[in-house]
């Protein structure tokens, strides 16, 4: 019988060229994400529903709050360069005996949208997820209507699974189709290739 390493899930920084994944912690990043954090268009498709300062804080503080009961490890996103806050995104339904992540909650400031940002973020944690944790699943889960972040992870390479009909509710109470996307093990090392690729250029 194979025997599994278990994942030791702790806050941890992830290094890039272009950005660096810090441990999210509302006394440093509370600022730079509410500057960005408001933008209506960020939450458009998001089940989550910000429209204040308020909102916004208890998203974080649910996101701390998980961490805290080992089933999210979230994250703020810094652009490197500059040494502000660029988004925020965690790793999410964190379930060790089946070593399986999802990659989620994703959102990066309008300034940084188009750039290396997402792209490096999401190499990172891949990374962390399969090389460091050895899960051998990784998900991703987006809305029906989200027909942007659906084309990014199809760039990405990821595989597109299908759509869970009527998946949830949102915060304000209309109901969402969900198209869950995934990467196992197995394709790793090509979509790391891939990844690669694209922030060399």
């Amino acid at each position: 019988m194979e025997t599994r390493t278990p994942m030791e899930i702790r806050p941890v920084r992830l290094e890039g060229r272009h950005v660096r994944m810090e441990p999210l912690d509302l006394d440093r990043h509370w600022d730079g994400l509410r500057a960005i954090g408001l933008e209506p268009e960020l939450w458009r498709f998001t089940s989550a529903k910000i429209g204040n300062e308020g909102d916004l804080r208890r998203y974080l503080e649910i996101a701390l709050d998980e961490q805290h009961r080992g089933v999210s490890l979230p994250f703020a996103t810094v652009h490197v360069a500059s040494g502000r806050v660029a988004g925020c995104t965690r790793f999410g339904n964190i379930v060790r005996e089946h070593q399986r992540v999802e990659i989620g909650w994703t959102w990066v400031g309008l300034e940084h949208q188009r750039t290396a940002v997402n792209t490096e973020a999401k190499y990172l944690m891949l990374r962390h997820a399969f090389e460091t944790w050895g899960c051998m699943r990784v998900e991703f889960k987006t809305a029906r209507t989200n027909l942007k972040s659906q084309n990014a992870m199809r760039r990405l390479g990821l595989v597109e699974e299908g759509t869970f009909r009527k998946w949830m509710f949102n915060d304000d109470g209309t109901i969402r189709d969900s198209v869950w996307f995934s990467c196992v093990d197995d394709e790793w090392s090509a979509m790391k290739a891939r990844l690669e690729g694209f922030l060399a250029k």
